[in-house]
């Protein structure tokens, strides 16, 4: 399956003022790096990708639509997937972009 175009243009107008995104083909889908960390992808199983700081994980299994991502049987935190229905309007959206981007802000960039 292929990621959703319409998910991965939604991404793309949230992320259009941040410096040093960059996307990649990654995990079936099209993830947005910034700093060449990954922050958020538009998932090829469809719904988000979405890396958060790991201490907020079980805050986020809270929420509903919302599992840790799974990725040859394994499981870590801070990194989750959203679905679909979790995403319909622009606030839910934008709201787990800037999770992910205040999170992957304090990483170090990438080489």
């Amino acid at each position: 399956m292929a990621y959703d175009e319409d998910l991965a243009n939604r991404l793309r107008e949230l992320l259009a003022d941040e410096d040093a995104v960059t996307e990649k083909r990654m995990f079936g889908g099209l993830a947005f790096l910034l700093g060449g960390n990954m922050s958020v992808s538009a998932s090829g199983r469809g719904g988000l990708l979405v890396r958060v700081d790991p201490r907020d994980t079980d805050e986020c299994l809270a929420l509903p639509y919302v599992v840790l991502m799974e990725m040859a049987g394994r499981t870590m935190e801070g990194w989750l997937k959203v679905a679909p229905a979790g995403l319909e309007t622009d606030e839910e959206l934008s709201a787990w972009v800037a999770r992910s981007l205040a999170y992957v802000k304090t990483l170090p960039a990438k080489r």
